[in-house]
């Protein structure tokens, strides 16, 4: 039996709009996430905006500025679309349509559960994907540290896709002759070294990068000179520990990153977590089985390289040397720009200088 309860109007039409409201909100939270374009919370850089789009059957949050031709901004570990804070919006400026995904894995784009879903191919593909969803032919590839190694391979994978590469921190040599993995493991065998610990099986690395996330980004998000507290753990073998405890706790914040910044990063490594990230690690062996058809073959885009000279990625390498290993497997490196005092966080630490060598390529393209 049901009673009958009268209910003044005025709470009825409250009660109606309030519901409203939520499903409207629902609804616009569910787009958002289905990618239908919807644009997304706001971005805390002047003038960048969000939205998601479908690419290569993932939902990817991507920033993005500017109108004309299209730059495709990458990533790379432990980053995100923000780490481009600075191109993103003196790109635009000079009349780019500039465009930085949160990479697969990453931030508010879609994480798949599978490592293999990770490979070069699969981010590669990505890289397309986001072109085909915002309706362009073409695009020029932009890429640091895991960023770049997606960038070199993306316009080996698909030339007639982009027009030209700018690839910071980590530089292309071909095809190696080994497995990378397994010259790692050789060469460092028991001792310490992050990318082995990647590797590891039962996701030991990201348990302990997600039970501190702002112990690691804070320590990684240095500069050479940053002064540091001794580190925890000095010992070279893996048994000794982890990573955070072998990296000197910053005794203050570099320059070029304000609070705000590496509150922003951490955030959105809390939200996220670092398996995504890490899965891109795990996929070393995989990428360097699967892209044996890349053996020999040279990346024919216009192509600049762009460095910190500190950058322990380039191992001290000069202009000329990285020059001459390019150009063997480059038909047109138009040049190699290394930056004095400046290490891997490149268009971070030296955004004026990192910015003013991508506009300098660019006009002459």
């Amino acid at each position: 039996m049901y009673a009958r309860i009268k209910i003044p109007g005025s709470i009825v039409i409250r009660s109606f709009v309030a519901v409203s409201l939520s499903l409207v909100f629902m609804v616009a939270q569910v787009s958002a996430q289905q990618g239908s374009g919807i644009v997304a919370s706001q971005s805390p850089v002047t003038g960048v905006s969000f939205r998601f789009i479908e690419a290569n059957g993932l939902t990817m949050r991507i920033a993005e500025a500017g109108e004309g031709p299209l730059i495709l901004l990458a990533h790379g570990w432990p980053e995100s679309w923000y780490s481009w804070r600075h191109q993103l919006t003196a790109l635009a400026d000079a009349g780019y349509h500039v465009v930085a995904p949160d990479m697969r894995g990453y931030g508010e784009t879609d994480k798949p559960a599978a490592v293999d879903d990770y490979d070069i191919v699969h981010v590669a593909a990505d890289m397309v994907g986001i072109l085909d969803a915002l309706g362009e032919e073409t695009a020029i590839m932009v890429g640091h540290d895991w960023g770049s190694i997606v960038a070199w391979n993306t316009v080996l994978l698909h030339p007639q896709r982009f027009t030209a590469l700018i690839a910071m921190s980590v530089p292309y040599g071909g095809r190696a002759r080994q497995s990378p993995l397994e010259s790692w493991k050789a060469a460092f065998g028991d001792n310490f070294y992050y990318i082995l610990y990647h590797n590891e099986p039962g996701g030991v690395a990201e348990a302990e990068y997600d039970s501190n996330p702002r112990g690691l980004l804070s320590r990684l998000y240095l500069s050479p000179n940053s002064p540091r507290e001794v580190p925890l753990v000095t010992d070279p073998l893996r048994s000794a520990g982890g990573w955070i405890d072998r990296l000197g706790a910053a005794k203050e914040l570099p320059a070029w990153l304000k609070a705000e910044d590496l509150d922003y990063i951490v955030a959105q490594f809390e939200q996220s977590g670092f398996r995504g990230g890490i899965n891109y690690y795990r996929n070393f062996h995989r990428n360097w089985e699967i892209t044996e058809n890349l053996d020999g073959v040279k990346v024919q885009v216009p192509t600049l390289f762009i460095a910190g000279a500190r950058d322990v990625v380039i191992a001290g390498a000069t202009q000329e040397q990285l020059t001459a290993s390019m150009s063997r497997v480059v038909e047109d490196l138009r040049g190699v720009v290394l930056i004095a005092e400046i290490g891997h966080w490149v268009q971070q630490e030296a955004p004026a200088e990192t910015t003013a060598a991508m506009l300098g390529f660019l006009n002459d393209l």
